[in-house]
């Protein structure tokens, strides 16, 4: 089932979208979205005043990938989010800051790593809270499998980490069982940086004893 409004095509995913973030994704897509297309980006175009390129994988209501790309203005953000109702949230977050230097893809990260990203163009990749899918005949949907790892890899320049951040205790053992077993990269738990903003859904957390874990990996 498709919906369409001000010539974009929706997939529906089953959340709720309001009517500022429905007006956000109708007046701001042509400025900042990118359809999905089975040929690579050219990112130099996208973000022609930027140093370096991050990945924002999922990134929700987009919240922490609004603040960071406000603290680091000469880095380009290439965000990726399946619903819609977080795309439009994003697009009202960069009118609010007044943010040039993020570029959102709807859609799956898969087939849009695998087909629109160019090799060697990432300087790193920002996965924050993704859906840890607990029970185990669930386990292949997580994000973060050996498949997942050799899929980005080439995509990162020589020196591109991944950093991952989970508030729950056994996806963080199930990503460090992942890596510990790949030649592709190195890395571990590390302190939270501070250029990573705790946003509400990570407070909320953090006030029901809920722990959080930062893991962050280099490219060997």
């Amino acid at each position: 089932m498709m919906e369409q409004s001000a010539n974009r095509t929706y997939r529906l995913r089953g959340s709720r979208i309001t009517g500022p973030q429905q007006s956000a994704l109708d007046k701001y897509w042509g400025s900042y979205g990118i359809e999905y297309q089975d040929e690579l980006l050219d990112i130099t175009s996208l973000f022609p005043d930027s140093q370096n390129v991050i990945m924002e994988i999922g990134f929700g209501m987009g919240e922490a990938t609004a603040l960071i790309a406000r603290d680091f203005p000469e880095t380009g953000f290439l965000a990726v989010e399946v619903h819609r109702p977080g795309i439009g949230k994003l697009m009202l977050r960069i009118q609010e800051l007044n943010l040039s230097n993020i570029r959102i893809i709807e859609g799956d990260a898969h087939p849009i790593i695998a087909s629109m990203i160019p090799d060697a163009c990432l300087d790193g990749i920002h996965l924050f809270f993704p859906d840890p899918w607990p029970k185990k005949r669930h386990h292949k949907r997580r994000i973060v499998t050996a498949e997942f790892l050799a899929l980005i890899h080439p995509k990162l320049k020589q020196d591109g980490f991944i950093h991952i951040a989970t508030d729950w205790v056994p996806y963080a053992e199930h990503i460090q069982e992942v890596f510990s077993v790949s030649p592709l990269f190195a890395g571990g738990v590390v302190k939270r940086p501070e250029w990573r903003p705790v946003t509400r859904f990570e407070g909320q957390g953090i006030t029901k004893d809920h722990q959080v874990t930062d893991l962050r990996y280099l490219k060997n």
